[in-house]
């Protein structure tokens, strides 16, 4: 059954989540149109993460659908969601620590062949169509002079990065990005601010962030979230006006 609104390359109908008496995710339906950056945004315990996990497949939910350019992938595994075009960071950084940046990137390009993984064909293979997607990965997130290097003595913002670079490395059509820029520095923050506005000229993207000045800039639609439910949606000038929002989620009342 192809969804409703094949405009969007993600639908989410109804969707609900229950841990036993607790409700993470209240009926929400949410889209994402093609090429839209758009920002998921709420207090500690919204829902937003369950809601990631529950459109990536590590969460089954208890009703609603999920469409991904009009295909049900409703609690699909997620290596399956990942090989049709769906691709996710976490809020903890999730890389391959003691492998290079080069390897890490590879695994993801290579895991898209038949046969089966060997770390050592990344030693061997450094010419070919996955050895150019690696350096064209490399540079447009601004690692292509750290190829070499483990994972591990990365920055942890280049650790974030990287974890953008292994993501892309699944060629998405839609990308989910957890906090990327959680814990970082301010100029580190911002080599991850401008490498999300490059990735948005060429993929959609939503972005959960704590940091409302870098959804502000970055996004140009926006979701709150609250005790699992939508409460508002709309654009950044209609967001920052809202005295739902402003009360609820900045913590002061609105006027």
């Amino acid at each position: 059954m192809a969804g409703q609104y094949t405009d969007y390359v993600l639908e989410v109908h109804n969707i609900s989540k229950h841990f036993g008496g607790l409700t993470a995710v209240d009926n929400v339906s949410y889209f994402v149109g093609k090429n839209e950056i758009k920002g998921l945004i709420g207090p500690n315990g919204a829902g937003k993460t369950t809601l990631f996990n529950l459109i990536t497949g590590y969460l089954k939910p208890n009703s609603g659908k999920v469409y991904l350019n009009g295909v049900d992938i409703t609690g699909d595994p997620p290596d399956k969601i990942c090989r049709m075009g769906l691709s996710r960071t976490f809020q903890l950084t999730l890389i391959f620590p003691d492998m290079t940046v080069y390897d890490c990137i590879w695994v993801g390009l290579y895991s898209r062949r038949k046969r089966p993984w060997n770390l050592l064909f990344s030693r061997i293979e450094r010419k070919g169509e996955i050895a150019e997607k690696v350096e064209e990965i490399c540079h447009l997130v601004g690692l292509e002079s750290r190829m070499d290097e483990v994972a591990t003595d990365l920055s942890y913002g280049d650790q974030k990065i990287l974890e953008i670079a292994m993501a892309l490395s699944t060629d998405p059509v839609l990308l989910l990005l957890d906090e990327p820029t959680q814990g970082v520095s301010p100029k580190e923050a911002e080599n991850i601010v401008a490498l999300i506005e490059r990735l948005s000229q060429k993929m959609s993207i939503v972005l959960i962030e704590h940091d409302i000045d870098i959804v502000m800039r970055v996004c140009r639609t926006i979701t709150v979230l609250n005790f699992g439910k939508v409460v508002a949606e709309g654009s950044c000038e209609e967001i920052a006006s809202n005295s739902d929002v402003q009360k609820i989620y900045l913590g002061v009342e609105g006027t």
